[in-house]
């Protein structure tokens, strides 16, 4: 195998001629490679040698190897030998480009033109003087749909008649029926492998943004991405709609013959991660700095009129938003729930299905949808097919509530449910009864979506990760999600009656209350939550009622809150004294479902829950309309300044701060840099809304104690008997207005994505390793 050899005498400090082809061909002539062998056979520190020493012989490989595609894509590789050529040359761009990322003095050479790179050698400005990077995207675009070799040829007969690449209409050759096509062409293994390959090239292509540190400013846009999503790429339609569909058109489990996986290798399933992968990255797209097209839910007739400011001139967000059919929001919506549901499959068999492992790209799939396509969002949310992404997001989230390597994962899953927790028909389809038994280690209940949500959230706060501080940037989500779906719950089990109640118990301690600037803020969240079921839903959740009545101390208790500074040390002190209410010894590092990993990039910050969001008000005809943002409840914190809140979730605006920053303070730390002022306890305390729930313990208290007195009751029972046909009319407050926390897209949470997408394809890619080991500066890598 005479591949090795070249390496070496490649790196020599002597140029080698670009026209000396029978040097050159020697690194994609040979036929039995595979992408492992080229990662075995060049390895990194050849590579960085040659960049040093011999920095014009690597670039006359990068262009040769560009040039061998370019001609690839123009001949249409109808020979064997040509395919060969083809695949080794995107081989070995894949092994070379992250070298070439990581050293800042490369980074433009794929954007610069090579002198006398034109065909004919004429003069730079003809045709042929494009950036070698241009050549390169064009040329993996026309593979990607080049007959018999990624795709079906529809001619019949010899090569003489073979398809001329240039003419052909690459929306004929979409890879699979959905959205936008309807024949499902004859599966290919060869062809899939091909496209795998090609489509691996693209992410390597993509990755440059791995290179540079984390960055605010939205206007940073991968050049890569820009160019082969622009006008630029004549396949970026049928592009686009095969990667989506063969996605969404995946069937892991096949034809439901137990271990058939183990039996037949399945070649769609690589295709399909990395075109989920691809597809995300060109989706990586801030729409918080732009009018996203279908912000309202309609689609201007002509999108491709107004491409200017309106449309993003990213083609395949712009396709993305513009999908508006529901037969394709169903085959989209069908989809992606059964992928997500697939890992959660109970078998008999232990591994007889298929298990998928790219849930989390199919996670930010969804959200790019959510995000980009407001009539898809709707669509989600008309029916209950939506419970069918609820549950697996709730599996997952229970699943790696104790795995610090995993927190991303959680915090992707929590960011879903808050987009959809903005809409009422979300709180409306959780009232539909949970019947399904998800294989998770939580208590069992009967009753609605409602309740396995309380449930699971209850599980991640009490029992989640040692270390508080990785998981509390996620509570004031956790309860902002409770509290906007609050006002639409019928009737909650005792078990997630309870379960609220016991949150509430340990929020509002008074070490937990006084240890640091934001934690109250959960005891408002919680109180939200109590009051709109009062206020909205008492008739059906006498459950809740009882539990309320139970522990009355723990609202009397908020009520009578001490404030002077001598009782505000003293609880401080009681934190060192009791374990705390949310214990974390019972957490289970139980076998996780993707194991533990070797490493885990380090995200950066998420923004804090009020940038996060954006209040709105529920008007009586249903309508909604943003409130301004000036008397935000919960409460101000006087005249703090946010960098006073450092350790604090979700705190200050720097969003691309690291979080390893942050990791240093724990909370037991919070008070070195804060300490809690009478004035400041007085400043939220006076704001508590308990009006309604006092009232509601005036009335009713005495009321259950006279039955119990009477009856010689201590069933509970017969006092939810009672309180099921009692009713408050009359005797409340007049009901608040319903106030819903929606998401609002901001640069802090595109950051947010970015960083962690790229986390995941990084850690996801490891057979070959593209990325290992290289200098990367997006995320930092720790060692788990």
């Amino acid at each position: 195998n005479g591949s090795s050899a070249p390496v070496t005498m490649f790196v020599s400090p002597q140029p080698v001629e670009a026209t000396d082809d029978a040097f050159w061909d020697q690194f994609w002539a040979d036929t039995a490679t595979s992408v492992q062998d080229v990662f075995a056979l060049v390895p990194a520190a050849e590579i960085r040698a040659v960049r040093e020493e011999s920095p014009s012989n690597l670039a006359t490989l990068c262009y040769k190897a560009v040039e061998k595609l370019v001609q690839g894509a123009e001949s249409g590789c109808h020979t064997e030998k040509e395919r060969q050529i083809v695949l080794n040359c995107c081989r070995l761009l894949t092994r070379i480009l992250p070298y070439i990322f990581e050293d800042p003095d490369w980074r433009g050479f794929f954007w610069s033109t090579v002198p006398g790179a034109g065909r004919g050698g004429g003069d730079e400005d003809d045709e042929n003087a494009r950036p070698l990077a241009e050549s390169l995207l064009l040329a993996v675009a026309d593979l990607l749909f080049c007959p018999d070799f990624t795709v079906q040829s529809h001619r019949r007969s010899t090569v003489d008649t073979a398809e001329d690449i240039h003419s052909i209409d690459s929306c004929e050759y979409i890879w699979e029926a959905g959205v936008g096509f309807a024949h499902s062409p004859q599966p290919n293994y060869i062809h899939d492998l091909n496209r795998t390959e090609l489509l691996k090239l693209l992410l390597t292509c993509f990755s440059e943004a791995m290179y540079l540190p984390p960055s605010s400013d939205s206007s940073n846009t991968n050049p890569w991405v820009q160019f082969f999503c622009s006008t630029e790429n004549r396949h970026a339609l049928p592009l686009f709609t095969s990667l989506l569909n063969v996605v969404c058109a995946y069937d892991p489990v096949g034809y439901g013959i137990p271990y058939n996986h183990l039996l037949f290798s399945d070649y769609r399933e690589p295709l399909v991660e990395e075109a989920a992968q691809v597809l995300i990255v060109t989706l990586d797209y801030d729409s918080s700095t732009s009018a996203s097209p279908t912000v309202d839910g309609t689609t201007t007739g002509t999108a491709m009129d107004d491409v200017d400011p309106p449309g993003p001139d990213n083609l395949f967000v712009n396709y993305l938003s513009r999908i508006h059919r529901e037969e394709d929001f169903q085959f989209i919506l069908k989809g992606v729930a059964r992928l997500l549901s697939n890992p959660l499959v109970q078998t008999y068999l232990p591994n007889s299905a298929k298990k998928i492992q790219f849930h989390q790209e199919l996670l930010v799939l969804f959200w790019k949808l959510c995000d980009f396509n407001k009539k898809f969002l709707f669509f989600v949310l008309k029916s209950s097919d939506v419970l069918d992404i609820l549950v697996p997001i709730l599996y997952f989230l229970n699943d790696a509530r104790a795995d610090q390597s995993r927190v991303g994962l959680m915090h992707i899953g929590v960011f879903i449910l808050l987009l959809l927790s903005g809409e009422r028909n979300f709180g409306v389809r959780l009232n539909k009864p949970y019947s399904v038994r998800v294989p998770m280690d939580i208590p069992v209940f009967t009753g609605t979506h409602a309740d396995l949500l309380i449930i699971v959230f209850h599980k991640i706060i009490t029992s989640g990760h040692q270390r508080l501080d990785l998981l509390q940037p996620i509570f004031d989500c956790l309860l902002t999600i409770v509290v906007n779906v609050s006002p639409y719950l019928k009737s909650l089990s005792m078990v997630a009656a309870n379960k609220l109640l016991h949150l509430l118990e340990a929020f509002s301690t008074t070490w937990f209350l006084f240890s640091a600037v934001q934690n109250h803020h959960l005891v408002f969240f919680l109180l939200e939550v109590f009051n709109n079921i009062i206020q909205y839903q008492f008739d059906g959740n006498s459950n809740l009622v009882y539990a309320v009545i139970r522990k009355r101390n723990v609202f009397h208790q908020l009520a009578n809150l001490p404030t002077d500074s001598q009782s505000i040390q003293k609880g401080l002190q009681r934190k060192k004294r009791t374990p705390e209410p949310i214990s974390r010894t019972n957490s289970q590092d139980g076998v996780s479902m993707e194991g533990s990993r070797p490493a885990a990039p380090g995200l950066v910050a998420t923004p804090g829950i009020d940038k996060l969001t954006e209040k709105s008000q529920v008007s009586e005809d249903g309508t909604m309309r943003s409130l301004e943002p000036e008397s935000s409840q919960p409460p101000a914190e006087g005249n703090l300044p946010s960098a006073a809140s450092d350790g604090e979730p979700w705190g200050g605006g720097e969003a691309s701060q690291p979080r390893r920053d942050r990791r240093r303070l724990s909370s037991a730390s919070y008070s070195g840099q804060w300490t809690p002022t009478p004035d400041w306890v007085m400043s939220w305390k006076s704001k508590l809304p308990l009006q309604t729930i006092m009232r509601l313990l005036q009335v009713l208290v005495p009321q259950v104690e006279k039955i119990c007195i009477d009856k010689g009751l201590t069933d509970e029972s017969e006092i939810l008997k009672f309180l099921q046909h009692g009713t408050l009319v009359g005797l409340l407050p007049v009901p608040h207005p319903i106030l819903i926390r929606k998401y609002q897209a901001n640069s802090g949470t595109a950051m947010w994505f970015r960083t962690y997408m790229w986390g995941v394809i990084y850690l996801r890619n490891v057979d070959p390793p593209i990325w290992y080991d290289t200098d990367v500066k997006l995320f930092e890598i720790q060692r788990v």
